[in-house]
């Protein structure tokens, strides 16, 4: 693997001159890049600007908002909502010029959290290291804007990214926003979780970071919302297999090959598409149960990690990877969207060095790649069972689960490091001190 990752490297270094490899590095071309990313993404969304339209789950976002604003019934607070309460924040915001703004508004906090997120990789252009990584970021947003551009995530991602890199200086700052970004969607609490076990500044983490939920659950109490504040558990954990998942792999073929009692269908309720066949009832019934048990076995290795006094960045972020992608992979539910749960950790390991981080860099572009595949391009195909489709979401699931197995195998071996002989001498003698 690593020779085939060496000759990869070097195919795209021969591509490009050493004069443009350091243009890349320079602000102007990344300011040039992100602009002209980001153009881009105008120019597709324009047509929908012009119009007053939404796209993508925008419009049940703007129907929330101006249910909210008209009515003054909110989700999540007046009634039992599927996001954590926190998602209101920028569901809200973006309806505050009117339904005919609001694809616009949206477009605008993607862009600007974007930016946060290059400026944070980068430390504003001084630091070369995260030029690559702010290259990489941006080469994924563009793949998966699908998705990125019109879904919670694309918001999410970014403020994780920016957490991440403030968490060593301002470790205050850093938990605030990673709180923030549990608090809209749950996936970057696998991220605490590994802060928790990894950083050196665990304590402050953790008070911030409950106070800060203090603080949230407070203010809906305040508003008469505290009974559906964990709504979203218990909306999560009735649903089947959806189509996507890793889990659902099997059943969809079984379903593609015509198997008795195997077919996908669309849940109407909440507007995906879900599977069903022999078997299908019990393994959703105990895929929740899995997944917290693997996160389970991970903090406890991460733990063990730390024991050995391995290198607290490096631990936090393979940490974070594994426990993020344990909640994609053993995840009943697989939008494409989740892809951006894992982006944001891999983007911030290849600012701290590309060469042990780029094996998740190259597999997760490709995962990029093919989950925009199945999703816009060949998502109908896909629901009638084309074998093509069909090969290319058990490609992509295998490739996460791979991620999966990198990153606890990584952790692993750092779970395994012998404690340096000359701290281990320390702690035999302090052991042997009259107390």
């Amino acid at each position: 693997m690593s020779l085939l990752l060496d000759r990869l490297d070097s195919r795209i270094e021969r591509a490009l001159t050493a004069d443009r490899l350091l243009r890349l590095r320079t602000p102007r071309m990344l300011v040039l890049g992100f602009t002209a990313v980001h153009v881009a993404f105008l120019a597709a969304l324009l047509p929908a600007m012009l119009t007053g339209k939404v796209l993508g789950d925008l419009p049940l976002y703007r129907t929330w908002a101006e249910l909210g604003f008209s009515t003054g019934i909110w989700q999540g607070i007046d009634v039992q909502w599927v996001y954590p309460i926190g998602a209101l924040w920028p569901i809200a915001l973006a309806g505050i010029g009117g339904p005919y703004l609001y694809q616009f508004l949206w477009f605008l906090m993607t862009v600007a959290l974007n930016a946060a997120a290059v400026c944070a990789l980068t430390d504003f252009g001084r630091r070369i290291s995260g030029y690559r990584a702010a290259w990489w970021w941006l080469g994924l947003s563009f793949v998966l804007s699908p998705v990125g551009l019109l879904r919670l995530e694309g918001l999410t991602a970014p403020t994780v990214i920016v957490g991440l890199v403030l968490l060593a200086r301002h470790p205050i700052a850093a938990t605030v926003l990673l709180t923030v970004a549990t608090w809209i969607k749950v996936w970057p609490a696998a991220v605490m979780l590994a802060v928790v076990a990894a950083s050196r500044h665990r304590a402050t983490v953790v008070v911030t970071g409950a106070s800060v939920t203090a603080g949230i659950v407070a203010s809906v109490w305040m508003l008469g919302g505290l009974r559906y504040l964990t709504g979203f558990v218990t909306m999560q954990s009735d649903r089947a297999l959806q189509l996507e998942a890793p889990v659902t792999t099997p059943w969809v073929w079984l379903a593609a090959l015509g198997h008795p009692g195997s077919h996908i269908y669309e849940n109407y309720a909440i507007a995906t598409r879900e599977v069903t066949g022999p078997g299908a009832d019990a393994a959703a019934s105990v895929m929740t149960p899995l997944m917290f048990a693997a996160i389970a076995a991970i903090f406890l290795l991460m733990l063990l990690a730390h024991h050995r006094r391995a290198d607290p960045a490096q631990l936090l972020l393979i940490g974070a990877l594994a426990l993020v992608s344990a909640f994609v992979v053993f995840n009943k539910v697989g939008s494409p969207q989740y892809m951006l749960w894992i982006a944001p950790i891999v983007a911030v390991g290849v600012a701290r060095g590309w060469r042990a981080w780029r094996t998740p860099g190259y597999v997760v572009m490709g995962i990029a790649v093919l989950t925009t595949l199945i999703f816009p391009v060949l998502y109908l195909p896909l629901i009638d069972g084309d074998p093509f489709a069909l090969v290319l979401l058990t490609l992509r699931n295998t490739l996460l689960v791979a991620l999966l197995a990198w990153s606890v195998t990584t952790l692993v071996r750092l779970a395994r490091r012998p404690i340096p002989s000359r701290e281990l001498a320390n702690r035999r003698l302090g052991s042997l001190q009259p107390t």
